[in-house]
């Protein structure tokens, strides 16, 4: 998908050099492309899938479970974080505090060369909540809508095919979706598309995280906070993904960050908690893993109970 991101995007910057509208046009079209080609060949899979489920039962199933796995980042996003966290140290040696800057830039977009120790974690707690619904529970929310559409037609996209559309947005907004130069209305289109994609499981999210966890708040006053405190984000979805694990690990995430050396002030989220640890850090990869067990028997019994 990045590969043909970066050839399209030189294409059509090549073409429409500064003309915003048709940067624009160029960025739908990128979008459009992508989409097509990521769901078709999930759709193809499927066929596949479909015409031997009888026949080569387990050649099959291994066939779609393989695919549908690619869709899912909890491993890497799991040991993307944990790699860090584990450079810091309470003696903050510069050594280390240079490879956790430089392993944490491969995963966040702000600028990292400066970070003390503290902002590094607060960075990697921010990106561990915020990439918990783009790699973990909005792919799963969208395999789960595809095995519901089989239900109503197998021709119809299926798990793969639609999880596939959702990581394709998803790669087109963190690849192109910068309010910045071109990408202004080049990633405009694939931004959007995935605000729309995200904008259901965030919300599954806000509402399930709180009963996979201890807090001193009813369930209830802990999404009422987080809903609060995530739509003053400028996202729809990352601020309410960032606030939910927030409050739920007791931390506090926000505050001034720098994005190609120009300050941005981000809104506090559960600004009386403490500042992110290595330990709360640890409860948001736990509660992640956590929420993924739940929501996975969730969909086993309510396809039991549909006889899917």
């Amino acid at each position: 998908m990045g590969f043909i991101i970066n050839w399209l995007r030189v294409l059509v910057e090549r073409v429409a050099k500064e003309n915003q509208l048709k940067l624009t046009i160029g960025g739908i079209l990128i979008t459009f492309i992508l989409i097509f080609l990521s769901g078709s060949c999930g759709w193809l899979i499927e066929r596949v899938f479909l015409t031997f489920k009888y026949e080569k039962r387990f050649f099959s199933i291994l066939i779609l479970l393989i695919s549908l796995s690619s869709a899912l980042a909890a491993k890497s996003l799991y040991q993307s974080v944990i790699e860090i966290v584990n450079l810091i140290s309470p003696e903050g040696d510069n050594e280390k505090i240079r490879k956790a800057r430089k392993k944490l830039s491969f995963i966040v977009g702000r600028d990292v060369q400066n970070l003390n120790k503290d902002e590094i974690l607060r960075a990697s707690a921010e990106t561990a909540g915020e990439n918990a619904v783009d790699g973990i529970f909005a792919p799963l929310f969208w395999m789960f809508v595809g095995i519901i559409s089989w239900q109503f037609n197998e021709s119809l996209p299926g798990p793969l095919a639609l999880v596939w559309i959702f990581k394709a947005s998803s790669t087109i907004d963190s690849m192109l979706g910068y309010k910045k130069g071109n990408l202004r209305w080049l990633g405009f289109a694939g931004a959007k598309l995935d605000d729309i994609l995200t904008f259901i499981p965030a919300r599954i999210v806000l509402i399930t995280l709180p009963f996979c966890c201890r807090t001193n708040k009813s369930t209830f006053k802990t999404i009422k906070q987080a809903w609060d405190d995530g739509c003053a984000d400028s996202s729809p979805n990352s601020g309410i993904s960032e606030a939910i694990f927030a409050h739920c690990a007791n931390l506090r995430m926000g505050g001034e960050n720098f994005y190609k050396g120009k300050k941005v002030l981000k809104p506090l989220i559960a600004k009386s908690a403490p500042k992110a640890s290595k330990k709360s850090i640890r409860r948001i990869l736990n509660l992640s893993l956590r929420l993924e067990f739940v929501w996975l028997l969730g969909m086993t019994i309510m396809m039991i109970s549909l006889k899917i």
